[in-house]
């Protein structure tokens, strides 16, 4: 694991009083979500860590209230800061071009006063902020930051992620960074490049410095934005990221009339299978920023990712599950979930995981399709009679169960009285769900 950076000195302060509340990857981004596989963290908890790192951020302060944030406003220009960027913290991209709920534009601000900034941030603050990534509900902005202005002659687009195809860490760079990122990404591919690193030794020198002259700086800057790729590296693999991302990573003009780069903005998404070895990245979890059918699923240990079809689905094992969503994909149907309660579930278990499913307004239809192997099918029957019956289920239960003791839980289903629609195979159970859900 990389040695850890010195702070370079950066006032920022430890993030644990600001973390009282407790993705799919972008390869795959038919399935939206995947808080069991990633952790997501604001930005002020990114930059801490890339603090930790050496990455040179400008400095700043999280708020949790708006009486922090004046605080943090009147800290900034006290110490001799002519302007402010006040900066909603959402877990959602976009947040320069939203929009609030009731009107006020943009969730994030510069100010060139105190009076202006304590203004900007009580108009974000407790408001909802709707951008691109968040949909029409929108986010509740809790947090914010406070940072100081910079200013800036050119951005650029850097991220660190892991390629699958090549199961070796890359970095993604662009001269096109800023706000308009996504646009570049889709109208000129060819403006973004990418550089496979070694993971054995790490990013190497010459590799930062031919990113750097790829983003057209020269001189000095060539080898002080190398280092910056470095420590953006070692971050990234230093804490078990799964995506590390500073849009924009900007060349800046500082007081004394020299320039430097400096990471002004940070997205970052941890591993959740390393969190045991990171327990002070664990305690930044901010639940609710989290769907919380999401939350709930995982208080029962199942794997539940809330998606934006109407076909439920209770699926044991995540390849199994894959499958038929894509089978419910080709028959013409969305999936509303994607949900493995695993291969040794427990009655209590698929029990909870049916009152998951209900829960969510938008389903129609509900689809248990269940191969036992360590799975004894009469176990998710059980789990499922007693739920219905709780519930008083009056949707479409398609189930297609094969496997272990498949005899006797076809036979307590049954025996139920529940109105079921069967099916001997996958291909049958995905279409007959399409259908009732129609």
């Amino acid at each position: 694991m990389p040695a850890m950076k010195e702070n370079l000195g950066l006032p920022w302060p430890s993030v644990k009083k600001h973390t009282k509340f407790l993705d799919r990857p972008e390869s795959l981004p038919q399935y939206k979500g995947s808080h069991f596989l990633s952790m997501n963290l604001h930005e002020y908890q990114a930059k801490e860590l890339m603090a930790r790192h050496g990455v040179q951020v400008p400095p700043g302060h999280p708020a949790t209230s708006i009486d922090e944030a004046n605080e943090a406003i009147q800290q900034l220009f006290d110490t001799g800061h002519k302007s402010v960027v006040v900066k909603s913290q959402i877990h959602a991209g976009g947040r320069g071009k939203g929009t609030f709920k009731d009107g006020f534009k943009g969730g994030v601000h510069l100010a060139d006063c105190p009076e202006d900034a304590n203004a900007k941030a009580e108009a974000m603050f407790g408001n909802i902020l709707v951008t691109k990534q968040t949909g029409e509900v929108g986010k509740q902005v809790n947090r914010l930051l406070i940072t100081s202005a910079q200013k800036i002659k050119n951005e650029y687009y850097v991220a660190v992620l892991l390629d699958r195809s090549k199961g070796r860490p890359i970095i993604m760079a662009s001269a096109e960074g800023g706000m308009n990122i996504e646009e570049v990404a889709e109208e000129s591919p060819e403006k973004i490049f990418k550089e496979t690193i070694d993971p054995d030794l790490g990013l190497q020198a010459y590799q930062g410095r031919k990113i750097a002259i790829a983003l057209g700086l020269r001189g000095k800057l060539i080898n002080q934005c190398g280092r910056l790729l470095q420590c953006l590296y070692d971050t990234w693999a230093g804490c078990d990221a799964s995506m590390l991302e500073v849009n924009p990573m900007a060349l800046i003009e500082n007081e004394d009339g020299t320039e430097s780069v400096v990471a002004l903005d940070a997205k970052m998404s941890i591993d959740s299978n390393a969190m045991f070895r990171h327990p002070d990245i664990k305690a930044m979890r901010d639940i609710s920023e989290e769907d919380a059918l999401e939350v709930e699923a995982g208080k029962h240990d199942l794997n539940y990712i809330k998606l934006e079809g109407n076909i439920a689905c209770l699926v044991n094992g995540a390849g199994l599950a894959m499958s038929t969503m894509d089978a419910i994909k080709h028959y013409g149907g969305d999936p509303a979930n994607f949900l493995d309660v695993g291969g040794g579930a427990t009655q209590e278990q698929v029990k909870a995981a049916f009152e998951i499913i209900l829960s969510d307004p938008a389903v129609k239809a509900i689809l248990i399709n269940i191969f036992g192997g360590i799975m004894n099918c009469n176990t998710i029957a059980q789990g499922v009679v007693a739920a219905a019956k709780e519930t008083d289920l009056k949707l479409p239960l398609i189930v297609r169960l094969e496997g272990n003791n498949v005899e006797a839980g076809r036979k307590t289903l049954a025996d139920s009285g529940l109105p079921l629609i069967t099916a001997e195979s996958m291909a049958e159970a995905a279409q007959k769900s399409v259908e009732a859900a129609k």
